[in-house]
């Protein structure tokens, strides 16, 4: 699939309101930290971002056919959760939002 960056950032940015906002942490690929990101939800598209204030998202990823699930983090005191098909953990510092995100990542 093809996707157009400006499009998508265009998407990302737009005045609609969004699925679910807020701040997550990430741990990605090659580096081992977590970095807190601003994450914005989008029907299946999670965008993520340096910070609140960014007008451009760092990256997105489609959630089409993943399916999302508390886990536990192999380190760190952070509630996580983990995306099937991805090598990468989330994790939300309060409790409280993390069913928030579950359940708004769960809806059709």
């Amino acid at each position: 699939m093809k996707l157009n960056e400006r499009s998508l950032a265009f998407y990302a940015t737009c005045d609609a309101p969004a699925d679910n906002a807020g701040f997550l942490y990430k741990k990605g690929g090659r580096h081992a930290a977590y970095h807190r990101r601003w994450f914005v939800l989008r029907g299946n598209m999670l965008f993520y971002f340096e910070d609140a204030a960014s007008r451009e998202p760092v990256g997105v990823i489609i959630l089409e056919g993943c399916t999302c699930r508390r886990a536990s983090a192999p380190s760190g005191p952070l509630d996580s959760a983990s995306f099937a098909q991805l090598h990468e953990w989330y994790g939300q510092e309060v409790r409280a939002l993390r069913g928030q995100w579950l359940r708004s990542q769960a809806q059709p």
